[in-house]
């Protein structure tokens, strides 16, 4: 092994290999001092390295490559430019013994290098490699016009060493395959790199030339379809049949590809684009077909906007836009929340139930505008017909699809929150189910495959927001109500109606009839009035006309007689001025004690209410008589009533022959009003033992319950709306079944405060609660 030192020339991003030339021009004064070192001291000979790293400009000695090329510089020419140009021949592998930095200011490097050993290799394999190397270049070159065949003159009669290095950089591979080259010392390994990048860029130049005809093949099919359209639209121009169809049709084209539909779609568009193409303008399809092309490209298909996430904000919306409602806003936040966590959340399919005009409509806008999403509202209030919701079949004249689809074009995007309005009030007949229609759109499970009869295609609801509202649960068909997330609102109280009406109601009122907030004032005795006297409702619907029409009045009086508007006070004293006499007398408990007579309570759309239920007995032979709009249901329970009273006559010291030889008389006042429910149970019971024990019952006490034939007493619905209405007419007791302990945390605390309840199990528990000096 024969060291020697020589100057060093770092090469970035270039490989030099042995038997190969490479051209240079630099004007640095860096690399000039290493040419002339070069030529001063060691007859132009010079390492080049190279790296798969680029050098830094003050590169550590100790992380250069251990091999390089020692070359030899061949021709050097002093630029005008100040630029020095040389060409390097590169010689023969070398090893890198160590570097040295003998001036650091000139930043010449110089290295020892010591020559490599020889291949020690047979004679007959040397020779069968170079054969084979040449056979694939030979063919390498004929078939694929990456590199020239002069290259097969170059390489003749050379050992396989210079034969590998002559190859390698000719070969289309990479900087990094080069220095693969580079770093290989033995020429067998450097032949057999060859033969793989030779096989390797047959293989790809194959895959290339099938994907070129493919490409060719399409691209002659593209010309083909061009040429033909083009003749059958000069044949339709000579025959009169051309038209501004070709421009509508390419609009179309790119209307389908600016929407990017779901590919299911895209492929029926396309489907029935073609067929439009071809259809004659005098054909009666023509519009029909049209008409859907259009229905598709309205539709949003991969439309969406984004949601409100600031929780606090939506809460905050929500409750200035609407008092208490406290459910319904909690399950908002709470699938925001989750869906914050989870981002692939169902959307909740939430039912609204409660009597009109406690704001179940205003409250779904209010969500919409909340959690910044589109809104869209139907009514199905009298619907019968199930192409109404899933439209009818293209086969018909004047098809188009139905409520659900036709509302997604209406909202613009995909995920807006869908009102469904007045879902129990849909009717069935020969024409359809709509509630059986309804089970797909609002079952979480299927409506993301929602199909409509006038499209004939899956249509994805599953982001979509739906809130129905009704009016009475029990309308609703059990199959529709397993589907729907029930939420109970209720009817408001005095004192929440007062708040509504001074936060939202008034204020709204006044600007709406151009006057300024300080113009017009209501006391608080006067909204109670106009809410007990002048309304009857468990929402305040009613309270705001009225309110509008106290405002209508005061407004017309001071532009007719033109006075200056100061400020004017609403009171109870001068209510009657805007809106007449009263309207309505609260039913207020008896003025004495009476026999036979008990307060019931009953629970209507107009929200909770007294029931004086009244007890009469006159000779006769035990009937039972019933009037006052009784329902089924309530004259059973007068019946049971009177079969219990019968079976324990004893306990309550009634004489027997009382109840079989006088005809009873049960009466429920306000005759014109339809009442029914179990619920009266014990409160007919009562009023038969305080008739014929002629018990005095107090006048301040009501009760609610379903009474059994042992004397059970069952729970019952409402019990916040009854105490409402109880609070309202000075009831101050109230017997309530035991079961229905749970439903108090409903009921407002400032009427809990004011009302005593009694829980009973059995009904032998309630006469000493009500009864007036029973012990």
């Amino acid at each position: 092994m024969i060291k020697t030192n020589l100057p060093v020339i770092l090469l970035k991003g270039i490989v030099l290999l042995p038997n190969n030339e490479i051209r240079l021009e630099f004007d640095s004064q860096t690399n000039k001092n290493i040419i002339d070192v070069a030529e001063l001291f060691h007859e132009n000979n010079i390492l080049v390295v190279s790296s798969k790293d680029s050098f830094e400009e003050k590169p550590d000695i100790n992380e250069l490559p251990k091999i390089g090329v020692m070359s030899k510089i061949t021709h050097k020419i002093e630029l005008p430019n100040g630029k020095t140009r040389i060409i390097i021949s590169g010689v023969s592998r070398v090893s890198v013994y160590e570097y040295l930095n003998f001036n650091r200011s000139s930043e010449v490097i110089e290295a020892i290098i010591a020559t490599l050993p020889n291949d020690q290799m047979e004679e007959k394999e040397e020779l069968a490699l170079i054969r084979k190397i040449y056979r694939e270049l030979e063919s390498y070159i004929k078939n694929i016009p990456y590199m020239s065949n002069s290259l097969l003159s170059q390489i003749n009669n050379h050992s396989l060493s210079k034969m590998t290095d002559i190859i390698a950089p000719n070969l289309p591979v990479s900087f990094e395959r080069i220095h693969e080259y580079l770093m290989e010392v033995e020429a067998v390994n450097r032949a057999r790199m060859i033969l793989e990048d030779i096989y390797k860029e047959k293989e790809l130049f194959e895959i290339e030339s099938k994907l070129d005809l493919e490409v060719k093949k399409e691209i002659d099919n593209n010309q083909k379809d061009y040429i033909l359209r083009e003749k059958m639209k000069k044949i339709k121009e000579e025959l009169g049949d051309s038209s501004l169809k070709e421009d509508e049709i390419e609009k179309l084209k790119t209307r389908i590809d600016e929407l990017n539909p779901p590919s299911h779609i895209k492929e029926r568009f396309d489907t029935e684009l073609r067929r439009y193409e071809n259809l004659s303008a005098m054909s009666p399809e023509m519009n029909i077909v049209r008409n859907y092309l259009e229905w598709i490209l309205d539709l949003p298909w991969n439309t969406y906007t984004t949601d409100n996430n600031d929780l606090n904000d939506v809460r905050n919306k929500l409750d200035s836009s609407h008092y208490g409602i406290e459910k319904v806003k909690t399950r908002i936040i709470e699938y925001l929340a989750v869906k914050q966590m989870t981002n692939s959340l169902k959307s909740p399919i939430i039912c609204l139930v409660g009597p009109p005009g406690v704001g179940k409509t205003s409250l779904a806008i209010s969500i919409a505008k909340a959690i910044e999403r589109n809104f869209v509202k139907i009514s199905v209030g009298g619907v019968n017909d199930e192409a109404e919701i899933i439209g009818h079949r293209r086969t018909y004249l004047g098809a188009n699809p139905g409520r659900i689809i036709q509302s997604m074009k209406k909202a613009k995007s995909n995920n807006p929150l869908f009102l469904i309005d007045e879902i129990d009030k849909m009717t069935r007949d020969y024409k359809g189910d709509p509630a059986s229609v309804l089970l797909e759109v609002l079952d979480p499970e299927q409506n993301k495959f929602f199909s409509d009869n006038y499209l004939e295609e899956e249509y994805d609801l599953s982001q979509v927001v739906f809130v129905a509202t009704a009016n009475n649960i029990e309308d609703i068909p059990e199959p529709l109500k397993d589907r729907l997330e029930i939420i109970q609102l209720s009817g408001y109280t005095e004192l929440e109606k007062l708040d509504i009406a001074k936060k939202h109601l008034i204020p709204k009122i006044i600007i709406e009839h151009g006057l300024e907030k300080n113009q017009l004032n209501f006391d608080d005795k006067a909204i109670l009035s106009i809410i007990r006297h002048y309304t009857k409702e468990a929402g305040v619907r009613e309270l705001e006309r009225q309110i509008a029409s106290v405002v209508r009045k005061a407004v017309t009086s001071f532009v007719v007689n033109d006075l200056k508007i100061n400020k004017l006070n609403i009171s109870s004293n001068n209510l009657d001025q805007y809106l007449g006499r009263i309207k309505y007398r609260l039913s207020k408990p008896n003025n004495q004690y009476q026999v036979g007579v008990v307060n019931g309570l009953a629970y209507t759309y107009f929200g909770g209410d007294t029931l004086p239920i009244e007890v009469n007995y006159y000779k006769g032979n035990g009937n039972l008589v019933l009037t006052g709009s009784l329902g089924e249901i309530m004259k059973e329970s007068a019946h049971i009533a009177l079969s219990y009273l019968k079976s324990n006559y004893k306990y309550y010291h009634i004489d027997y022959n009382k109840l079989v030889e006088n005809d009873i008389h049960i009466h429920v006042p306000e005759g014109a009003i339809p009442k029914d429910g179990p619920s009266a149970g014990i409160a007919l019971t009562t009023a038969l033992v305080s008739a014929f024990s002629n018990i005095k019952i107090d006048r301040h006490v009501a009760l609610t319950g379903e009474i059994t034939l042992r004397g059970n007493v069952l729970p019952i619905g409402g019990l916040k709306e009854k105490s409402i209405g109880a609070h309202r007419n000075g009831i101050k007791k109230i017997i309530i079944p035991f079961d229905n302990l749970n439903d108090l945390d409903e009921v407002p605390s400032e009427i809990k405060k004011d009302i005593t309840y009694i829980p009973v199990k059995n009904y032998k528990e309630v006469l000493k609660n009500v009864g007036v000096g029973v012990k």
